[in-house]
């Protein structure tokens, strides 16, 4: 069996609801009839039927009680009858004279016997109609006298009830269909961003991610959720752009040495180009596209979320002391000073290769960006139970547009000089990634002219617990 879509659930509940609302109604109308009319009028009964009860027993059975009851007849809608014999109900007189037909039963009868007053209400034995009244008994000296039976056709009754009735009705199917319109309009309201969202993931589906949903005024659940919806196809879409985007830039940076390769190795096939000077560029280019290789996997591996570090204690500035000095011999033949401020005492939880490469990447920026006779510094200080390193140059810097897009892949400032410097793009990218890994925070700060730092913070751990391992 096909389930049901959600338009027709709604619908499902509405009607149910406007039946419930009907049937309801109905029983609503049939409660006020009873309740308003009936019962109203079966106590006017008693209400002046007692006043002749009241009037009996002062007076007795006399002519002005019977000119009462008469009296009553003509102002009333109502039928009187006073009778001193109680058989005559039995026998359905006054109405007729068939002993078959009787308006009180042997046990109403006898109920009036015991002095209590009757309610009637069944359909009249003559005249074939539903009829409602009472019967009071006359007690003379705990002795019947007489009765007074006081009745009326249910249709009278009736009567006034049909104009409020018919109002109740109109006002019942009034509110059944503003059910059903309100319903129509929540239908729309919640089923078509609904429908759209559904053909939205089609088209997401396909990798189509420009569509989005039209968000409402209104500031309920469905509007958050489109609007949730939207800001996911908006995140789709970026990251489709940037996918394609690396893609581009991968090929690039692929077939730029690999051309490059091609080239000198044709030139030296054909002797145009001189075999050493070839083979030195050959093997530059690749190197170079192993570096991009390399990095491409490191990347890779660092953005999957199964990837573990091999983490341990480490003294922060001996793994400074060790990378810096890495590139002292770089940093002389550019005439750059290296500067280390570190705080001995400052002790991490973290993977000596992964920081290694961290230090590495940073520092490689800094000396490769950095004009001669200048100053790169080293600094690590602690705070808070956290350790800061910068990195801190005195070159170019980085234009305030571009700093916060050169942790991206491939981004590169100043294009025409990634050849000459020899980088792939991904340095900082892979930084951040392994700072994140280590649950710290990377941010670069840079003013143009005047250089840039590149300041990690990552968690301490308690310098005396780590001395006292060290003992043990």
């Amino acid at each position: 069996m096909k389930p049901l879509s959600i338009g027709a659930k709604i619908w499902l509940a509405i009607g149910t609801a406007a039946l419930a609302f009907v049937v309801s109604g109905g029983f609503l109308i049939a409660f006020l009839y009873e309740k308003l009319y009936v019962d109203e009028q079966l106590g006017q009964f008693m209400e002046e039927g007692s006043a002749l009860v009241s009037f009996y027993e002062k007076e007795g059975l006399s002519e002005e009680l019977y000119e009462r009851v008469e009296w009553a007849n003509e102002r009333s809608r109502a039928q009187f009858l006073l009778t001193d014999d109680p058989m005559e109900l039995a026998s359905g007189a006054p109405f007729a004279a068939d002993e078959d037909a009787q308006l009180i039963t042997f046990e109403e009868r006898q109920s009036l016997l015991d002095g209590e007053t009757v309610v009637i209400r069944r359909e009249h034995p003559r005249f074939q109609q539903e009829l409602l009244g009472i019967a009071l008994p006359l007690i003379s000296e705990n002795k019947l006298e007489g009765a007074i039976f006081i009745s009326m056709p249910l249709a009278v009754v009736y009567e006034a009830f049909v104009d409020i009735q018919w109002a109740l009705y109109a006002a019942v199917l009034f509110a059944a269909f503003f059910v059903v319109i309100s319903g129509k309009r929540m239908t729309k309201h919640i089923v078509e961003p609904l429908r759209e969202m559904k053909a939205s993931a089609k088209e997401m589906e396909n990798g189509h991610f420009s569509k989005r949903v039209a968000i409402g005024k209104s500031h309920d659940e469905l509007t958050e959720l489109a609007h949730s919806f939207n800001e996911l196809a908006k995140s789709l879409e970026q990251v489709d752009r940037e996918r394609n985007a690396f893609l581009a830039n991968v090929a690039h940076e692929l077939r730029t040495p690999l051309s490059y390769m091609i080239g000198y190795a044709e030139g030296i096939q054909e002797g145009v180009i001189e075999r050493n000077k070839g083979m030195a560029v050959i093997e530059k280019e690749a190197k170079r596209l192993d570096r991009l290789v390399n990095d491409l996997l490191d990347l890779a591996q660092l953005e999957g979320s199964d990837y573990r570090l091999d983490k341990e204690a480490l003294p922060f500035a001996e793994l400074a002391r060790e990378a810096v000095a890495a590139f002292a011999w770089q940093a002389e033949q550019k005439h750059i000073q290296l500067e280390l401020e570190l705080d001995e005492d400052s002790i991490i939880d973290a993977d000596w290769d992964r920081m290694q490469q961290v230090l590495t990447n940073l520092l490689a920026n800094a000396i490769a960006y950095s004009p001669p006779f200048t100053t790169v510094t080293v600094r690590i200080t602690s705070s808070n139970g956290w350790a800061e390193m910068v990195v801190e140059d005195e070159g170019a810097g980085i234009p305030e547009a571009d700093l916060s897009s050169v942790q991206k892949r491939f981004y590169r400032v100043k294009k025409g000089r990634s050849r000459q410097n020899g980088g792939t793009g991904l340095g900082l990218a892979i930084v951040q990634e392994i700072v994140a890994k280590h649950g710290g925070d990377f941010q670069l700060v840079s003013q143009e002219g005047k250089g840039t730092k590149a300041i990690i913070r990552i968690k301490e751990i308690d310098v005396g617990a780590f001395k006292e391992g060290e003992q043990r």
